[in-house]
Formats: structure tokens, C-alpha cells, sequence
């Protein structure tokens, strides 16, 4: 096992389908089906890809939590619906395998809500994500009762903060002094 190389892996497909040129949603409606009938969206291909490569690490997992945190998180706020719903259960992965190694999950949770932060204010983000991110870790902590409240409380979290997020980001555009004090306070 290289881990160097399974890194570079990761973080050069991730750099791949997150670069601008391929955020489709960004182009006018002509470019983006022109684009679509000719290419289709690479950032799905490559992101299943990562999916894929992920599940294949075996025991390996635990070497790229926290690291491979951010860029993870980074892909699945990339709004195309089949590539989050493909990769948003990575991160229950992570926390599966975090918690069968120390019986908690406090190093993933610390650095998805640090990226988390990051990534919303640069402008990632959006309700929908919120939903699909709530539906799915949910549905899958289901599946072990063991960690299913440690889960669902991590979820909550995670969506209150996004919440915040997202408004915070809204009324920064807003006017009123008192609604972006108002979302600051709650924020913090």
C-alpha cells in the first residue's frame, strides 16, 4: 500500500472535477447541452470513480481521515444530484471507520464542520445539498444501531450549521445592518 500515491489519487481527481471549466450549471442553456450531448458530465464519471476507488481501500481507510475530509466534502457540493447522491455516503464510511478505530468520530466531524464553513462561504452549498446530506447519513446509520444516535446528532448538527451558513450568506447581500447582526449572532 503507497499511501503517497492513493493521496495524489484523490486529490488529482477531486482538483479534476472541481475545476471551473467543467461547472456546467455556470454556462448559458446553449453551451451547457452542447457540452452535455458531446461529452456528458465528466464530473460524474470521475466522481463515481472516486467512489469506487474509496470502497476499494479496504483497511487503508482510516489513513486519509481527517485529510481526504475537505476534498470529499468539496465533490459532493458540486450540484449535480447523481454524484451527491453516489458520494455523500463516503462521509459515513469515514465516520464508520473512525469509530470502529477509536469508538468516536470526533476527528471527522471536527474537520467536515471546519470545511464545511470553508467551502459555504466561498459560495458551495445549497438546501438541496442540506436534504441530501440529512436523508442519506441518516438512512444509513439505520443500518448500525450501534452509532445511530451518535449519527443523527452529528447530522443535526451538521444541518443547523448549514443552515446558518446558507443565511449567513444570503443577508450578506442585504441592506439591513440588523439582519446580517441578527444572522451573525445566530451563526455564532
Amino acid at each position: 500500500f503507497n499511501l503517497q500515491l492513493w493521496n495524489n489519487y484523490f486529490h488529482l481527481a477531486v482538483a479534476f472535477i472541481t475545476q471551473d471549466s467543467l461547472q456546467l450549471e455556470n454556462f448559458s442553456h446553449a453551451k451547457y447541452n452542447k457540452i452535455q450531448n458531446k461529452y456528458g458530465d465528466m464530473r460524474r464519471l470521475i466522481g463515481f470513480a472516486i467512489r469506487d476507488m474509496w470502497y476499494k481501500l479496504g483497511q487503508n481507510k482510516i489513513c486519509f481521515i481527517p485529510g481526504m475530509v475537505g476534498p470529499i466534502l468539496e465533490m459532493t457540493l458540486i450540484p449535480e444530484v447523481e454524484l451527491r447522491k453516489a458520494t455523500i455516503p463516503i462521509f459515513f464510511d469515514m465516520i464508520l471507520c473512525e469509530y470502529q478505530r477509536t469508538g468516536e468520530f470526533k476527528k471527522f466531524e471536527n474537520e467536515i464542520i471546519l470545511k464545511l464553513d470553508h467551502e459555504v462561504e466561498g459560495g458551495r452549498g445549497d438546501e438541496h445539498y442540506m436534504q441530501l446530506f440529512e436523508s442519506i447519513l441518516t438512512e444509513c446509520a439505520c443500518q448500525y444501531p450501534g452509532i445511530s444516535n451518535l449519527v443523527e446528532s452529528f447530522v443535526s448538527l451538521v444541518k443547523g450549521l448549514l443552515e446558518k451558513l446558507l443565511d449567513y450568506r444570503t443577508v450578506m447581500n442585504d441592506e439591513s445592518k440588523d439582519n446580517r447582526m441578527s444572522c451573525t449572532v445566530n451563526l455564532l
